[in-house]
């Protein structure tokens, strides 16, 4: 077996180290710039987007209020990418509320302590089925920061764009390691059979920027652009 020299090795870390910050680098940019509205929101309140708005002619609202600190392509770990958006209210739990970006038919699963999904007809593609989800709203105990109307087990509650879904939380499913309060929103695709796909794999969701009227997508918003949507192009939701 041929060896490779100490010289060859060091450059073939370097290598290896300017590959991963290829493709990791702008999401750990992307964290350092969310770590400094965590720490002092009342100074980047310009970073903030509000809820119940809609964004030029998207057919959704946005769902809460925040930075938008993470995108749908993100990637954390070699094995992860990021399959939606995280919008961070910068309050504690149970502060910032959340609500329905569209309207559709709303399940809970019976286990569900923080997330609920929405079924909708897509209003890009009329011949499908979407669904969009909504997680992290709980506190780190678990104690559930979803609105009373949705219980565990509430299956295709009819609920129209604006309704209150509860608030953002900070539950991962371990009380010792709670995230940071935020919602993380995405769009998940149709099974084909009535049931939404497995939102884990990113592949089983789409690109939230046209359903929401700004670019949200890893790939096209560099690190150092926060994601917000034109002042002239915010258009208030009317009840």
């Amino acid at each position: 077996m041929k060896k490779v020299s100490f010289g060859g090795a060091i450059g073939l870390l370097l290598l290896a180290g300017g590959l991963l910050y290829l493709r990791y680098g702008s999401s750990a940019r992307r964290s350092a710039r969310l770590v400094a509205f965590l720490r002092a929101p009342q100074e980047h309140s310009d970073w903030v987007v509000p809820a119940r708005i809609r964004c030029g002619d998207a057919p959704f609202l946005m769902p809460t209020a925040g930075y938008i600190g993470y995108l749908w392509g993100d990637r954390f770990q070699l094995l992860h990418t990021h399959q939606g958006v995280d919008i961070f209210g910068g309050t504690a739990p149970g502060e910032t509320p959340v609500y329905a970006a569209y309207d559709g038919l709303l399940t809970r699963l019976p286990a569900w302590k923080s997330a609920v999904i929405i079924r909708h007809e897509d209003p890009l593609h009329p011949d499908r089925i979407i669904w969009t989800y909504y997680a992290h709203m709980a506190d780190p105990q678990g104690r559930s920061l979803i609105a009373p109307d949705f219980p565990p087990g509430t299956e295709d509650r009819p609920v129209q764009a604006g309704t209150l879904l509860g608030y953002q939380g900070n539950y991962s499913g371990n009380p010792r390691r709670p995230v940071g309060v935020h919602l993380h929103f995405s769009i998940v695709l149709g099974d084909g059979q009535g049931r939404f796909r497995n939102e884990l794999d990113i592949a089983n969701t789409l690109d939230p920027s046209p359903y929401l009227g700004l670019s949200l997508n890893a790939r096209e918003v560099p690190p150092d652009r926060v994601p917000l949507c034109p002042p002239e192009d915010i258009h208030p939701f009317e009840e």
